[in-house]
């Protein structure tokens, strides 16, 4: 059975295993950060520490292959699917030839089918599980909470994503960066991707108005985990005086695929906050169908990963149970979603939303309108 993201944390804590686990982020590809975490290892291992690359993806840049090769590797494993052969981390191997640091580029990554965990991120886990210290790399495009956005701004569907609970098990984040136009020029000399690839490069995702928002989201990350970090250091430093209450944020779902982007609006609230993240669903016996089922497993499933505490409960009303559910769990803020409905469902809405105000307790209510599924 998969472990659940509550076993992954407990078992990798640092307080119980050591291995301090630091990660390079960026916005897009080219930044620098498998660079930079090379560098860095490079720097490391001249000075007496035991370095290993477990894995590097090049990408055919010479560069980050010269500084690859200055360090020892760890031989990749060898899969066979679909009739190719592809190379994974080793995982096992890397365990038993116990550095102090190991590198593991591309957090993000999906394992090919047989390989000892699905995600790459799994491999790290256990890791900093068994006290080894971990470098890795991941652009913002791949946090889970972020994607919704990201796709909203950009158009591009990500695939590939590190649930927002991964980042909590995070010691330090090093921003990669540099300009767009920098970057631009980059991918313009061929440093990035080969030359007959730039032109469709700079006309998709490497256009100007996607790289600017990227750069703000990676931005915006980096200062969230400077500011949690010094709360941590408020908590602890007893001068510092009595932390104040924590926000909680609610969000109430439905079955309906759209619900992803209102859980994504509150885990960048409560991330904004420093808050903790609540997502309810009240179920009426209106999703009793197979097709419903499976999409409220997604979002059950997407809410989890972006670190949200779940809530499932059966009422015939959805505004007293939302009421009494905020009272219980002291929320301090909620979030409705709004599809763009007319005539006597809206009526309806209006008529739920006035009667939760009525039951509920004081409570900032936020009315966001779904992105269409």
């Amino acid at each position: 059975m998969p472990k659940t993201p509550e076993q992954w944390l407990e078992e990798a804590d640092p307080k119980k295993k050591g291995g301090v686990f630091k990660l390079f982020l960026g916005y897009a590809p080219g930044v620098g950060k498998t660079f930079s975490m090379l560098s860095e290892a490079i720097r490391r291992h001249s000075r007496g520490e035991d370095v290993v690359v477990a894995v590097i993806e090049s990408h055919g840049r010479k560069a980050t292959a010269d500084l690859a090769a200055q360090l020892e590797s760890v031989p990749r494993k060898k899969l066979e699917y679909k009739g190719t052969v592809f190379e994974e981390m080793d995982v096992d191997a890397v365990l038993a030839r116990k550095p102090v640091v190991a590198l593991v580029d591309e957090l993000a990554h999906t394992n090919v089918e047989g390989s000892k965990h699905g995600k790459r991120y799994q491999d790290v886990l256990e890791l900093l599980d068994a006290g080894i210290d971990v470098l890795s790399t991941m652009n913002i495009q791949h946090l889970e909470s972020v994607t919704p956005t990201v796709q909203s701004l950009t158009g591009i569907t990500v695939r590939e994503t590190v649930p927002d609970w991964v980042l909590k098990r995070v010691d330090e984040v090093v921003m990669s960066d540099l300009t767009p136009e920098a970057l631009q020029n980059r991918m313009r000399r061929g440093d990035i991707y080969p030359l007959d690839r730039v032109g469709r490069a700079l006309g998709n995702f490497f256009r100007p108005g996607n790289l600017i928002a990227l750069r703000e989201l990676a931005l915006r990350q980096v200062a969230q985990a400077v500011d949690q970090s010094l709360e941590s250091y408020r908590e602890k430093d007893e001068a510092s005086g009595t932390v104040a209450v924590r926000e909680r944020i609610g969000v109430c779902i439905s079955s309906n695929p759209a619900a992803q982007y209102l859980i994504a609006r509150g885990a960048r609230m409560a991330q904004a906050m420093g808050g903790e993240l609540h997502v309810v669903y009240v179920d009426k016996g209106q999703d009793s169908d197979e097709a419903n089922q499976k999409t409220l497993a997604a979002n059950l499933h997407f809410a989890e990963n972006v670190g949200a505490h779940v809530t499932k409960l059966k009422a015939t009303s959805v505004a007293g149970a939302v009421a009494d559910f905020v009272r219980e769990k002291h929320i301090t803020q909620v979030v409705f979603g709004r599809s763009a409905t007319g005539g006597w469902r809206k009526y309806l809405y209006l008529t739920s939303i006035n009667k939760f105000l009525r039951d509920a307790p004081p409570v900032d209510v936020h009315i966001v309108t779904q992105e269409p599924s």
